[in-house]
């Protein structure tokens, strides 16, 4: 498995390097880079001149620099990353939704069903809380250090603690 090295938000403008002030929405991004997911950050002007294409993306705001850092992410958009995810055969992206389920049934938004082996190793069948529908997930057998790794990464990703 590679290990991913996701930036946190820099205060910058990757499309016009122009400066992130502190309670200034933005957009968080992620892309397809050289060696994996990259996260990008764009001003939202930038963003609705431009939209770069981009993998998942979502808005935030620059944290105060006198505050703790406290932002919460929304289960929509997580269950959003999470179905994006849903087609990916690269070993990095599989690993990264394995996580993310394992995040969203701590937040009662996926429910293990059942389990079976097919040509891609074990695949949990998950209910969609509050829907009428089954999702498919690939287990890549992670250790306990690899989740722990990843979740950090989800979580620096996204900016919350996981």
């Amino acid at each position: 498995m590679a290990d991913w090295e996701i930036s946190k938000a820099i205060g910058q403008c990757s499309g016009t390097g122009a400066a992130l002030l502190p309670g200034q929405e933005y957009y968080g991004a992620l892309l397809q880079g050289e060696s994996g997911l990259e996260r990008r950050d764009y001003s939202v002007e930038y963003w609705q001149q431009q939209r770069p294409q981009v993998y998942c993306f979502w808005r935030a705001r620059m944290p105060q620099a006198d505050r703790r850092k406290r932002l919460l992410v929304d289960d929509e958009m997580l269950m959003a990353f999470f179905e994006r995810l849903a087609d990916e055969t690269e070993p990095e992206k599989i690993s990264f939704r394995f996580v993310l389920t394992l995040v969203l049934m701590r937040r009662r938004r996926l429910r293990y069903e059942a389990s079976r082996n097919d040509g891609r190793g074990e695949v949990w069948t998950m209910r969609v809380v509050g829907e009428d529908r089954s999702v498919e997930v690939v287990n890549p057998n992670l250790t306990e250090d690899q989740i722990e790794q990843l979740s950090g990464q989800v979580g620096q990703i996204l900016q919350t603690d996981l």
